[in-house]
Order: structure tokens, then sequence, then C-alpha cells
């Protein structure tokens, strides 16, 4: 038996298999240039990445969608915890609306995406179903949800993220946007990064999700790929929202607006705040003009329990992918070695952390150079080179590549920075 989604041509035939049943799935014209520039899509079938359910299946699975398995809805339609009879393997199944957000062309960008892009911070679709007007997802079940529960709909008895695990998961974030622009072959755009498609596993481990308006990134003799506007409002870069023209620094946009989100605890459009500071660039905007204020950008969640100078870092690493140039914008390689270094500065009890003043609680101090980072001075030793006492109490070696990989990042964006900090508006 063949099933075919409805209304897209031309197409070419991608082969899945269940129970040794081809299952013909039309890929849209959109895909066409990308598919010929050599993605291989028989990889996905040798290594039987998909399985491929009936709608029984997965309404067994599901109690037959009941609410009491319902564990979240938008626009494209509602999530359901699932197990499924077969394999006893847990899972969130997305039902799709059929007359909601994502049509048949994004359920099957969705699924080609995931079957050929496999990363730690990527997640992992299980199968699919498309049968009749039935269009279902399979994925991998996160046991503590989405970012964006975690930072903004969170029970108060609840503990909210702590510093050191939001910077973890900002790490994260680069890591899988890196292996979209970089080691995918062709380069993959995710269009719409945020913090509801930032989803957390064990440990907050965050994996990238909901790839329905992913693009393959322009050939190597064009400069962005021209497209329809969409995604979310409140994340979308300024020069693709104006213009249609995407490029992989659309996504870096993106992910300043999620870092910013991490690091105050807003939404990136809250409507129940009033007029004039209901996106969170334009609540942000007056407190980044005076240096001083910084603190009060933080979440008040976090009670205070941060480093004022890890604080100042991360701010500066968001305004930077929030440049109104693209070009002005960092890449996500430098993204990664930022993040990595931020994620290594541990708030708490046993951690030394700098304080307004810029005395630690090691007995060293830090000076502020652009992106500069930590510059040991023990019993007056301030002449030592950083690499070296950065982590005198602390060998570990994946934290000092981290810090040296950080401060060839800063030497490169010092200039930038010095830009950041005037917070022109134009620039924001």
């Amino acid at each position: 038996m063949v099933k075919s989604l409805p209304n897209l041509q031309p197409f070419f035939l991608v082969w899945c298999v269940r129970n040794d049943i081809p299952i013909f799935i039309k890929v849209p014209e959109t895909l066409e240039p990308t598919l010929k520039r050599g993605v291989s899509l028989d990889s996905c079938h040798a290594q039987n990445c998909n399985t491929t359910f009936s709608y029984r299946e997965l309404a067994s699975a599901t109690k037959n969608f009941r609410r009491e398995c319902l564990i979240g809805e938008g626009g494209f339609g509602s999530i359901y915890r699932g197990k499924i009879d077969s394999t006893g393997q847990v899972v969130a199944i997305k039902k799709l609306d059929p007359s909601g957000l994502q049509g048949s062309k994004e359920f099957l960008v969705e699924v080609l995406m995931l079957s050929l892009l496999h990363h730690p911070n990527l997640v992992d679709l299980v199968g699919f179903c498309a049968e009749g007007e039935q269009r279902l997802l399979v994925y991998e079940l996160l046991p503590l949800g989405s970012l964006e529960y975690q930072l903004h709909d969170l029970p108060p008895d609840m503990q909210p993220l702590d510093w050191n695990t939001r910077m973890k998961i900002a790490a994260g974030i680069a890591e899988g946007l890196d292996y979209l622009h970089n080691q995918a072959d062709p380069p993959v755009i995710h269009r719409d990064l945020k913090s509801s498609n930032i989803l957390l596993g064990e440990g907050f481990h965050p994996k990238l999700s909901d790839f329905g308006l992913a693009k393959f990134g322009p050939p190597k003799d064009k400069s962005h790929v021209s497209t329809r506007v969409m995604g979310t409002q409140g994340y979308c870069a300024p020069e693709y929202y104006d213009t249609g023209k995407l490029t992989t620094k659309s996504d870096i946009y993106c992910f300043g607006i999620v870092l910013l989100e991490i690091i105050t605890g807003r939404r990136a459009v809250d409507t129940t705040e009033e007029h004039g500071n209901q996106k969170l660039l334009e609540w942000a905007r007056p407190l980044l003009k005076d240096r001083k204020n910084l603190r009060q950008l933080a979440d008040k969640k976090l009670q205070g329990q941060f480093s004022d100078y890890v604080l100042r870092q991360a701010i500066d690493i968001a305004l930077m992918c929030l440049q109104h140039n693209p070009q002005s914008r960092p890449s996500i390689q430098d993204l990664v070695s930022a993040t990595k270094y931020l994620a290594t500065q541990k708030f708490g009890r046993h951690a030394a952390h700098a304080t307004r003043d810029g005395k630690r609680n090691d007995g060293r101090v830090y000076r502020e150079e652009g992106k500069q980072e930590l510059i040991t001075a023990v019993q007056g030793a301030e002449d030592a080179p950083p690499e070296l006492n950065t982590f005198t109490s602390n060998k570990d070696q994946e934290r000092a590549q981290a810090i040296a990989e950080a401060k060839q990042w800063g030497e490169s964006w010092r200039a930038k920075m010095q830009l950041c900090r005037q917070i022109e508006s134009d620039d924001l």
C-alpha cells in the first residue's frame, strides 16, 4: 500500500519502511534543489531512523488521546504522553491540527530534517504517522519540559533554574546550532528558535526541536535564502522580517533573544505588560544604557545568586547577537566558545565568584578589558599567565580549554563589545 501527502508537487520519493512495506512521501518543491545538491535520503533508510506508526497504534498509546495524557498545546495542535504497546517506550506524540499552523509541508520538512540530522542537542524523532488526514510526530519524551516552561510556567512550589543551570542550557543550545550551521551538509537554518522549542532532558540537557520551518542554507555561491517570513514574534531577526532574506545569522539573533530570556526570566513578548514594555528588548533597553543597572535585568527568581561579572559577560554576548547588522553578529562557533566559558564559571558555596567591588571569595580579583577573562592575582602575582592561574584550584582540562577559547574569541570581538555598550537604539 502506498501512502502520500497530498498536494505537494513536484516531488521526490522518500523511502521509509514499516514491516518491509514501502511508503512514498512527496517532498515539496522547496526541497528539490537541496536534494539535488547531494543530501542522501538513502542514509535515513540505512540507519532505520524512523518508524511509521498507524493511527490506531498512536491512539492506543495515548488511551485514545485522553485529556489526562495531554502535556502541551499550541497553534500546531496538541502533544500527548504515550506508551508504545509493541516496545513499551514512553514517547511524546504531537498530533497536528489539520487547520493549525503546521501543515503537510511543515510536517514533511520536520520528518526529513530529523531523519537526516543527529546530535546530542537535537531532539530524536522516533517515528511518524501520515494516515488519511492525520499527521502525527513521535519524539523521545524529555522529562523536564521546555525551557519556556522552566522559565515562565513553573509552579511556585518547584525550584526555579539556578544561574549555573541556565548557563549550561545556553551552552547546549549553542552546541546544537553549531551542528546545524557548520556540521550539517548542507547547513540548516532553524528559523524558529525560541524557548518553547528547546526541550530539557535529564540534568537539564537542552535539545532543539520543532524543525517544521527549518530551511537548508544557501549554496556556496549565494549569500542568503529568500523565503516568505515565518517564525515567532519577538524572535525574528529584523533583516529577515523586513526583506525575507534568511541566513545563519538570523538564527544568531534568535539565540540572542533566548539568552536574554534566560538571563531575565521574561518572555520575548509579554502582552500582560503595559505598552512599550511588552517586547523584551523594549523593556531591557533603558536598563542597558547604564551598566550600573544591569543587575536589575537578572531574573528575580535567582534571588541575587549569581556573579555580577558573569552576568555582565552574558549580557554582552546577548547584545552582540542582537546587532542590527547581521554581519556584526558573532558566528555560532564564537558563541560556543563564549557560552562554554560562562558555563564553567560556577556560582555557589564552593565556587569563586566576583562581587561588586571586584574582589573574589578566594582573594582573587578581576578586571574587565573587553572580553578579557579572569586575571588571577593570588598573593600579588597579578602578572602570572592567566591560562596557568585562572584555575589553580581546579586542573580540569576541559574547563581550561574553554577559557583559552573564550580568550581567543574575546580578542577578536573586543571592538564589537565596545559598540554594544553604547546601546544605541538602532543597533537593537
